[in-house]
């Protein structure tokens, strides 16, 4: 059985004294080399989650480990890749992927020859002199996970990578991102407002309920590895699809 890599236990927060918590002595686990998608109505505490992991918040109470232990200090412990993919629009395509090499002191040569032998599997393969302004959406993300999975960690967070890309992109993307899992075997914890791409990626989904998050509900995905978009068509996961959209809808206040 695979170790757990990521894991919440009783973990409290709230972001100032005195007010209702966002989580409530909530517990979390993800295994080693899973593929986890959080799912839940805006507000309901999703990127809080991300925070909390990446160290850019403490929890008021309980403990949060990475890779089986207990730090404070969580500052580039993960990969992380927001939603914007945040790429400097004076750095070429090489240039913004070499960033998390040189951040860690490797010399800029030795970084380059590193991110050349990578462009040709990320679909980038000339284009390593373009500034991103002349690079499609799906290119500027390819290149935002690359500098992602350069950062080293075995763990990524991916927060909404793809929810600004038209939708044939989009699904382009996600049939590549699995590919680039299965390859790298990293573990991958993903936010989406997306029900169809939760299911279609994921080993299980984190199902978020409305403040304060004093449960979350995990839902295994029944569907095997290989797998392609037709197999969300299945009736099970059809059903599994309609039960995920009733539970969120009833969390949504107008």
């Amino acid at each position: 059985m695979n170790k757990p890599v990521l894991e919440f236990n009783k973990v409290t927060f709230n972001y100032r004294q005195n007010q209702d918590p966002i989580l409530d002595r909530i517990d979390l686990h993800i295994q080693e080399g899973e593929l986890v998608s959080i799912i839940g109505p805006s507000g309901s505490g999703k990127s809080t989650i991300f925070r909390l992991i990446t160290g850019l918040e403490q929890p008021s109470e309980g403990d949060i480990l990475v890779n089986g232990e207990n730090s404070i200090n969580r500052l580039g412990t993960v990969g992380y890749m927001p939603q914007q993919d945040l790429l400097m629009p004076w750095r070429t395509v090489l240039e913004n992927a070499v960033l998390p090499l040189e951040i860690k002191g490797m010399k800029k040569e030795e970084a380059k020859v590193r991110v050349k032998e990578l462009l040709e599997d990320f679909g980038l393969k000339g284009q390593e002199n373009a500034l991103p302004s002349n690079l499609s959406g799906g290119m500027r993300q390819r290149v935002s996970f690359l500098r992602t999975i350069l950062s080293g960690s075995n763990i990524l967070l991916l927060d909404e990578p793809f929810s600004a890309l038209d939708a044939i992109t989009r699904l382009s993307m996600q049939e590549w991102l699995i590919q680039q899992w299965i390859k790298w075997k990293k573990t991958i914890l993903f936010i989406t407002h997306d029900v169809d791409e939760a299911l279609f990626l994921s080993d299980r989904i984190f199902v978020l309920q409305q403040k304060p998050i004093t449960i979350i509900q995990e839902v295994t995905i029944p569907l095997g590895r290989p797998r392609t978009i037709r197999d969300i068509s299945n009736p099970e996961i059809v059903s599994l699809k309609e039960q995920l959209i009733d539970q969120l809808r009833t969390k949504v206040s107008i």
